[in-house]
């Protein structure tokens, strides 16, 4: 059922849609063939467009900082980001569309072997700045350091440059790192679950959240973001259960 017109003008002040689309995060969107965004939350964005009745506009970013701050300052009408409570103090959040697992890489050699070996006075951890991992983390990590790089993809690289000896990201961005650089393993267990999800910001109001909310429910039980992963070749994420 479409919106309410109220409900179409707070997401459309700019008399389009303007969807925030973050790169940084392979399993949700990536560049495509012809260099223009592809992926679940870009099909996502096309299906909430199309349910408004309203032209759509990606506003692409290479990190979720980036992405978050856009839709936060209203750059964006909406868009896809782990739920943290730092983040929900400008953005109202839907339920999680996805799950996604956070991970540890270290080197083969190192003597750190559970997830409780990480916080530890000597650790160095990698991540990248304003991700939900780094966000997590800072706030979880006591004794070891955080290290942030620019963005999520240069997490491993700068765990290498710099002789780190932790990195933590999204465990399949890891995996597609570690192939390229031999010698490293990743830890036997997650560090966190990534409640991915839309959002919209606060100022557009209680009736654009509720909507956004409902078009989420809807993708999950319709079989919409199952058939997106699957259309992407996305693997080690789940669909996340009904609110």
């Amino acid at each position: 059922m479409k919106p309410e017109p109220s409900v179409i003008r707070a997401f459309t002040p700019s008399g389009k849609v303007r969807a925030s689309i973050n790169l940084g995060n392979p399993i949700l969107a990536a560049k495509g063939t012809s260099g223009a965004p592809t992926g679940v939350s870009v099909d996502l964005a096309r299906a909430f467009a199309e349910s408004l009745g309203v032209e759509l506009e990606l506003v692409v970013f290479d990190s979720a900082g980036k992405s978050v701050q856009a839709v936060s300052e209203e750059r964006a009408d909406f868009g896809f980001f782990a739920v943290d409570p730092r983040r929900g103090e400008t953005i109202a959040f839907t339920e999680p569309y996805v799950l996604i697992e956070g991970y540890y890489l270290v080197r083969e050699a190192s003597p750190i072997r559970r997830n409780e070996d990480v916080d530890r006075p000597a650790v160095r951890v990698a991540v990248g700045e304003g991700s939900a991992y780094d966000l997590f983390l800072t706030r979880e990590l006591k004794r070891a350091q955080i290290v942030r790089a620019r963005t999520s993809p240069a997490v491993v690289q700068t765990f290498l440059e710099q002789g780190l000896e932790v990195a933590a990201g999204v465990k399949q961005q890891l995996e597609a790192d570690a192939r390229q650089a031999p010698g490293l393993r990743l830890l036997d267990e997650r560090f966190m679950v990534i409640r991915q999800a839309m959002g919209v910001p606060k100022s557009r109001g209680a009736a654009a959240a509720s909507a956004l909310h409902a078009f989420v429910e809807e993708a999950k039980a319709s079989g919409f973001v199952a058939e997106a992963l699957a259309r992407h070749s996305i693997a080690g994420a789940s669909v996340a259960p009904a609110a």
